[in-house]
C-alpha cells in the first residue's frame, strides 16, 4: 500500500481529478496550498517565460510586472494543490501515468511534483476494515 502525493498547478486540478477518476483510483483529497519549486537556471527559459506571463497578464503595471518576476525568481509563494491518494502497489504506477499526462505542459517549468512513500495502514472508519481491505 502506498500513499501518493502530487503537487499540480491550480488549472490543472479539474483535468487531475477526471485522470484519477479514470484510471480508478478508489478515492483522494485535495487540499490548497502555498509554495514553489526548484528554479530553472537557463535564463532563455526564464525570458521567454517571462515574455509569455506578461503578454497574458495584458496590464503594464509594476505590480504585475512585480509579480511575475518574484514568481520566476522564487521569492514569491503561488497557490498549487496537493493530491494525496491512498492506493495498492500495483496500481501506483498507472495513477502516476495519469498524473503526469494531466498535467505536463510546454511551458518547461512548474508542472508539479508526485511523491510515493510506503503506507504502513489504513482503517476504514465506517467498517473498521484495516489495510488493503480499507483502500
Amino acid at each position: 500500500m502506498k500513499e501518493i502525493i502530487a503537487v499540480v498547478r491550480m488549472n490543472k486540478v479539474s483535468t487531475t481529478k477526471k485522470a484519477l477518476i479514470e484510471v480508478g483510483a478508489a478515492g483522494f483529497t485535495a487540499s490548497k496550498v502555498m509554495g514553489r519549486g526548484k528554479l530553472v537556471e537557463d535564463k532563455s527559459v526564464i525570458a521567454e517565460r517571462r515574455k509569455t506571463l506578461l503578454a497574458l497578464a495584458q496590464k503594464d503595471d509594476q505590480v504585475t510586472e512585480k509579480m511575475i518576476t518574484e514568481f520566476l525568481d522564487g521569492t514569491r509563494l503561488f497557490p498549487r494543490r496537493l493530491f494525496n491518494v491512498l492506493a495498492h502497489d500495483e496500481d501506483v504506477p498507472k495513477i502516476i501515468a495519469a498524473i503526469i499526462k494531466a498535467n505536463q505542459t510546454e511551458y518547461k517549468v512548474g508542472d508539479g511534483k508526485i511523491f510515493v512513500l510506503p503506507t504502513l495502514d489504513a482503517v476504514r472508519v465506517r467498517t473498521q476494515e484495516s489495510g488493503d481491505a480499507a483502500i
